[in-house]
């Protein structure tokens, strides 16, 4: 059975309390239940974590990609615009990542316009809400193999 991670980034804990105007009033526990309920359908495995520190999310992702895990869902929240160190750690996984914005970072301030990510994702969805997480998860769910390439 295929295993897809799903990783959130700094301050998605706070989802429902955070600028909810933004965000929206469902909770990181509601979106892992409906993907949950989701991966069923779709045969997968899912592995969810969180962290607002930039060294554990790295930690997670070597791990998956060790642990032999098939793609990952990615929301790196603000370390999307500033990380160079998550955007090698994903890259260096050589594992299929969907890029995920609940927002439209288009939309929102200047910064938010420059991913560093996702020149090494196979691709980004922004400013679906949940959704976005569902139509990443499909889309892994149905991919097979390594990256083998990506652009820098």
């Amino acid at each position: 059975m295929k295993k897809i991670g799903i990783l959130n980034g700094p301050n998605l804990d706070r989802l429902g309390k955070r600028e909810p105007k933004v965000y929206g009033h469902a909770t990181l526990k509601d979106l892992e239940l409906a993907l949950r309920a989701a991966a069923t359908s779709l045969g997968v495995e899912l592995a969810f974590f969180q962290s607002n520190h930039e060294g554990e999310l790295i930690d997670k992702i070597a791990s998956w990609a060790d642990e032999g895990f098939s793609g990952i869902v990615s929301n790196p929240g603000g370390l999307t615009h500033t990380s160079v160190a998550l955007r090698d750690s994903l890259a260096g996984s050589e594992l299929p990542v969907v890029e995920v914005h609940i927002s439209n970072i288009y939309r929102r301030e200047e910064f938010r316009r420059h991913s560093l990510t996702a020149p090494v994702s196979i691709a980004v969805i922004s400013g679906l809400g949940f959704e976005g997480y569902h139509a990443a998860l499909r889309y892994l769910a149905g991919k097979t193999g390594k990256v083998e390439k990506v652009l820098s």
